[in-house]
């Protein structure tokens, strides 16, 4: 059987990176399972301890791709802080890809980039190589609970 593809985001609170990721990704929340008003009812049903669910907000806790073709990304509550750099992060492409033109590229990236920003992100810093020959433009962010991820 092949393997299933879910990302799980560590987070404070689902109710700030559901929204944010949803629009980052043009996903949408997940509606709970069928007989449940809401995830953390489910969650409840299925014996997750009450004190792990705290801080669980609405309940709404991941979102999907409506197209069905991306993986599901559920936003899991941990009691600590993020406290040092990600080891693994999302790469969005949002650009078009090598065949678009760089300066395209990058009007692109800073237009998605402003949006994200209006929603909660925070810029880290732009990779535009000197190299006259490259080219390559990305941007690293940090979604509203400090989660990097790139724009390219």
């Amino acid at each position: 059987m092949k393997p299933r593809l879910q990302v799980t985001i560590d987070c404070h609170d689902p109710d700030v990176l559901v929204p944010f990721w949803a629009s980052a990704l043009q996903y949408e929340a997940e509606p709970p399972p069928d007989g449940f008003d809401n995830w953390l009812d489910y969650w409840r049903s299925v014996g997750v301890p009450e004190e792990e669910l705290a801080g669980g907000g609405s309940g709404v806790d991941s979102i999907i791709d409506p197209q069905g073709l991306g993986p599901r990304v559920w936003f899991q509550i941990v009691p600590e802080d993020k406290a040092v750099k990600n080891r693994v992060h999302l790469d969005l492409a949002v650009s078009g890809g090598r065949g678009t033109p760089k300066a395209l590229r990058k009007e692109r990236i800073e237009a998605k980039a402003a949006e994200l920003v209006a929603a909660g992100a925070t810029r880290v810093k732009a990779l535009e190589l000197d190299d006259p020959d490259s080219e390559y433009y990305g941007l690293t962010m940090t979604d509203p609970e400090g989660n990097e991820f790139c724009l390219n």
